[in-house]
C-alpha cells in the first residue's frame, strides 16, 4: 500500500528546502565557501560580465530575504577572498575574478549532479507542475512581503 502525497504546505516546502539546502551547504563547505557567498556569486554570474554594487546587493538581499548589510558584508567577504573584484572600466561595477568563476563553476557542477540525482525518476511533467507551483507560490509571496 501506497502512502499518498502530502499537499504542497509550508511544511512540505520547508523539509524540501532544507534538505536541499544542506546538499548544497556541503559543497559549499569543501570549497570554504557559505551559501550567501554562492547567492552573489550566482548573482554576478547571471548578471554577465559585471553589475552594479548597489544593484546586486538589492538583488541577493531581495533574493535571500536578509538586510542589506549582511549582503554588503558578503560583498566585501567575497572581495577579500579575491573572488570579487571592482570593475576596471567602471569601478562602481562589480565582477567575477578567474578564482570567482572557477568555484563558481565547480559547485555548479557539483550541485548540478546532487540535482540530477534528486530529481531522478520523476516525470518531467510533474517537475514541469511543482516548478509552475513554486514559481506562483514564490511570487505570491512576494507580493505579500511587498505589501509589508
Amino acid at each position: 500500500m501506497t502512502t499518498a502525497a502530502p499537499p504542497v504546505n509550508g511544511r512540505v516546502i520547508a523539509l524540501a528546502h532544507y534538505a536541499a539546502r544542506a546538499l548544497l551547504e556541503g559543497v559549499l563547505a569543501r570549497h570554504g565557501a557559505t551559501f550567501h557567498q554562492s547567492v552573489t556569486l550566482r548573482a554576478v554570474v547571471v548578471a554577465g560580465e559585471s553589475l552594479g554594487r548597489d544593484e546586486l546587493v538589492g538583488d541577493v538581499s531581495g533574493s535571500l530575504k536578509t538586510d542589506e548589510s549582511i549582503v554588503r558584508g558578503v560583498v566585501e567577504e567575497l572581495t577579500a577572498m579575491k573572488l570579487l573584484e571592482e570593475d576596471p572600466a567602471v569601478a562602481s561595477r562589480i565582477r567575477l575574478t578567474a578564482a570567482g568563476q572557477k568555484l563558481y563553476e565547480s559547485t555548479t557542477a557539483e550541485t548540478a549532479e546532487i540535482s540530477a540525482r534528486l530529481c531522478a525518476g520523476i516525470p518531467a511533467e510533474e517537475l514541469a507542475v511543482a516548478g509552475r507551483v513554486l514559481s506562483l507560490i514564490t511570487e505570491r509571496a512576494n507580493a505579500e512581503l511587498a505589501d509589508v
